[in-house]
């Protein structure tokens, strides 16, 4: 299959008007008539995952987080992007990132991570898109098989996403059942979760100040920006075998988590 055939069976999953306007989603670098030799899955383009696909034959790399977010106005090798962005045009590796589209869509990341946690009865919270007949929005809610104490969802959350330690404003106090959650940077959800009548809400990133006033209010919980994303490679891995299943798939290896837990 081409590139081209590739990002369109993307984007007809996550149409790219679903994404912010400041982001930038979308066929980042390649050719679209190339042929496909390979798509190589991660949430974030580094070297070290530019070498990956050279390494596993995969001419394409499909990611999460985009690698040109901001206007390049030269590629010199200053910095990592512009690296990165060097070697895979030598190397002959497109490029193609699915982003806050993709955490919007129906079945996209949100959906994904209230999959890991167990949630039922999804919906979205904040605001909520339309486009091509796909349903999108910020953040959704939905309902654990089973209330659990504040101690236990966390230890839930510990275990269902291998983080060394979650972020949490102070443990609350009656049963956990009703989840809101926003992948990634989602601490802007904060309100519509307690507006959806929330026991919880879990995202990637919240700042310190974000956490204050809402003691026995709302139990926050914060796993960390790559620990919310690491499963979105098994999405890319899913569209692809629906609507490309020719397309040879391999899940990077790499882990492009820059924080570290000591």
């Amino acid at each position: 299959m081409k590139t081209s055939e590739v990002v369109s069976a993307l984007e007809r999953f996550a149409p790219l008007p679903l994404q912010e306007d400041y982001d930038n989603a979308g066929l980042q670098i390649g050719l679209t008539e190339a042929e496909v030799s390979g798509a190589l899955l991660c949430l974030d383009v580094t070297e070290a995952v530019v070498d990956e696909a050279v390494a596993t034959g995969c001419n394409l790399i499909i990611s999460h987080h985009p690698l040109i977010f901001r206007k390049l106005r030269r590629i010199v090798g200053e910095d990592a992007v512009q690296r990165t962005v060097a070697k895979a045009i030598i190397s002959g590796v497109a490029i193609v990132s699915m982003h806050t589209n993709l955490d919007a869509a129906t079945g996209g990341v949100n959906y994904k991570i209230a999959e890991k946690m167990g949630l039922q009865g999804l919906r979205f919270i904040g605001r909520e898109k339309e486009i091509d007949h796909v349903r999108g929005g910020e953040g959704v809610v939905g309902t654990l098989p089973e209330a659990l104490s504040a101690a236990r969802f966390v230890q839930m959350l510990k275990q269902q996403f291998g983080v060394a330690c979650v972020q949490a404003n102070e443990l609350l106090a009656r049963p956990i059942k009703k989840v809101a959650l926003c992948g990634g940077a989602g601490a802007m959800m904060l309100d519509a979760a307690i507006a959806a009548g929330a026991d919880a809400f879990v995202t990637g990133e919240m700042r310190y100040h974000e956490f204050f006033g809402h003691e026995q209010q709302i139990q926050i919980a914060v796993i960390g920006h790559y620990e919310s994303e690491q499963y979105t490679k098994e999405i890319f891995e899913l569209i692809l075998k629906e609507a490309c299943p020719d397309v040879r798939c391999v899940c990077s290896r790499v882990n492009t988590n820059p924080i570290v837990y000591l």
